[in-house]
């Protein structure tokens, strides 16, 4: 079959050979940008879900001696892959399971580099797409815009799901957008299996079906008699691979059905409960994921896509049927969930960076068919400078978010004050602003596992307090970083002093959250209160730049994105008590 040309193709599409070097540039600065500070914070993982979630697994993989996850709250396939790496990079399970009790800061490393290098595959893969479904201008502006927007930047630095899933996503895509231009068979097999892996790595990737569908329904031939009848075999074969990928990457969710099925069914509930953590926000997901644009893409790439999603249903309904109902039903169904965060939108950004795209190059293309030959170079500059404003923002938040990264966690400099000024077996109050191995005495070839308290932490996340001031009896239950502030109280300060705890690590990303609501949670506002007027501030680790700060949110607190961030980590603040035991 003959190749369908692009109907929304511009005019003097540049050839290859100018493209590759503009697109080496892309690819090479979208992975310097993904890289750049991509140890930040270490040894320490402070994300919480990063340190919880795949890395963790990936070893306990290799101290179980089964592939089974034993966990689908989120899917496994990049556990699998980082299993695979460390199986391969370690030379097997001793010595992964070695290197994570000796080295865990190692293996963390090795995780971020293959979200950064998977995140910047998808550059390739989205340029790709754009080329064959609109032309090569388009693929590089779209690839251009996602290398350098701050929400797949940022995350690239992190071992987590969300940038990874952009590599299998963009590859759906792109069978997809050869299924609408040749309606080949490998085409349909590289939509399904992209589709499959990409649900395989993150469940909201699922949202890849729809320009499947849409491309399948509309291939080439639609005329001709027998199209219906490749139709349904192009929907068989790319839902074929699509299952089978999906099996091969998550295997157990067969073998182990009835974990998975309720593990699902419990993630599925989580999101659908409402935004029940303290100091989140109350404006609804699909307000809250609209303003997550503006920073995460960038204001003009956002409105672009808007425009584009618009230009493009109007001047060919097939492209507008594969790329314009995908992002649109994503924001609905994820704005209709109870719980709501930026990175979550990731999985529409490959979609809305090509409509933006579309945009820009239709905008500079009818510059220069209007311009005659005197306006010509000013229509030149005019279309750079739509590229740029394209580019601006992000370009500026993600090395300012480098420049952030590659500093000292004020954790760690806390932490590092500590080691010099706070006696060893001391008592101590950290708030869950650290993992608790923070406390902990950190030898080079010693196992973090194993290694001694430098401290004696108090179980603030194990147990709870009375307003008393007493330890309730008989509680042994934790208590989530989300609920701490609930276990606040001023005597809480009265019961250190009796019990000799005379050190206390307050962080922002704690106490912001009480500030955020004082109405929910007024024992903890006078509780720090009383903290401030019973403590001396003897040691204080700042993130922002001079007299600087940034209030309470569950995306800025914890991604740095006001340009008011010169480091990581929340504002921490170190109190020494005294009287009582601290006398």
């Amino acid at each position: 079959m003959r190749t369908a040309e692009p109907a929304a193709a511009a005019d003097g599409e540049p050839s290859r050979r100018l493209i590759w070097p503009a697109l080496a540039l892309v690819l090479g600065g979208g992975l310097a940008l993904r890289l750049w500070g991509v140890r930040q914070g270490l040894p320490f993982a402070y994300n919480t879900d990063e340190a919880q979630h795949f890395v963790p697994h990936a070893v306990e993989m290799f101290e179980d001696g089964t592939l089974n996850p034993h966990y689908f709250e989120n899917p496994p396939a990049f556990t699998y892959l980082l299993h695979l790496l460390y199986d391969v990079w370690y030379g097997g399970a001793r010595g992964a399971i070695r290197a994570f009790r000796l080295h865990p800061q190692d293996l963390y490393t090795l995780a971020r580099v293959a979200s950064a290098l998977l995140g910047t595959a998808a550059l390739w893969l989205l340029y790709a797409a754009g080329a064959r479904l609109l032309d090569r201008t388009v693929g590089l502006l779209a690839a251009a815009v996602m290398a350098v927007a701050f929400l797949p930047v940022f995350y690239a630095h992190l071992a987590l799901n969300d940038v990874p899933t952009l590599a299998p996503l963009t590859l759906s895509l792109l069978g997809s957008a050869g299924i609408l231009r040749r309606g080949r068979a490998r085409d349909h097999v590289i939509a399904g299996a992209g589709l499959g892996l990409a649900c395989a790595t993150k469940y909201t990737a699922g949202i890849a079906i729809l320009p499947m569908i849409a491309a399948i329904l509309l291939q080439p031939g639609r005329e001709s008699r027998g199209h219906s009848g490749r139709v349904a075999l192009g929907l068989v074969i790319a839902g074929g691979c699509a299952a089978v990928a999906f099996v091969l990457a998550n295997p157990f969710s067969l073998l182990d059905f009835s974990r998975f099925h309720a593990e699902l069914a419990h993630q599925s509930r989580l999101s659908a409960e409402s935004q029940g953590k303290l100091g989140a926000p109350r404006e609804g997901g699909l307000l809250y994921y609209l303003w997550s644009l503006t920073w995460g893409l960038g204001w003009v790439p956002a409105l672009a896509a808007l425009g584009g999603a618009l230009a493009i249903w109007r001047s060919d309904r097939r492209l507008g049927l594969m790329l314009v109902p995908a992002p649109l039903l994503f924001l609905a169904f994820m704005g209709l969930q109870g719980r709501y965060f930026g990175r979550w939108l990731m999985p529409a950004l490959p979609f809305l960076c090509l409509l933006a795209a579309f945009l820009a190059q239709r905008a500079a293309g009818a510059l220069r068919r209007r311009a005659g030959a005197a306006m010509r170079p000013a229509a030149t500059v005019a279309g750079a400078a739509i590229v740029a404003l394209l580019l601006l923002q992000g370009l500026l938040y993600s090395i300012h978010a480098g420049l952030v990264l590659s500093r000292p966690d004020t954790r760690n400099l806390a932490r590092t004050w500590m080691l010099a000024h706070v006696p060893r077996g001391s008592k101590i109050v950290v708030e869950p602003i650290a993992p608790d191995e923070w406390a902990d005495a950190i030898a080079p070839g010693t196992s973090t596992a194993t290694n001694p308290r430098l401290w004696v932490k108090y179980p603030s996340m194990f147990s709870r307090i009375s307003r008393s001031g007493a330890l309730q009896p008989g509680f042994t239950g934790e208590v989530s970083i989300e609920n701490y502030e609930r276990t606040l109280a001023p005597s809480l300060v009265g019961y250190y002093l009796r019990s000799g705890f005379c050190w206390v690590i307050s962080g922002s990303t704690q106490s912001g959250r009480a500030e955020a609501d004082p109405r929910a949670v007024p024992l903890a506002v006078a509780y720090y209160r009383e903290l401030a007027r019973r403590g001396q501030v003897v040691y204080r680790a700042s993130p922002y730049t001079g007299g600087a700060s940034v209030g309470f949110n569950f995306d800025w607190s914890f991604d740095y994105y006001p340009l008011a961030y010169r480091r990581p980590g929340p504002l921490v603040t170190i109190y020494r008590l005294h009287g009582g035991l601290c006398g």
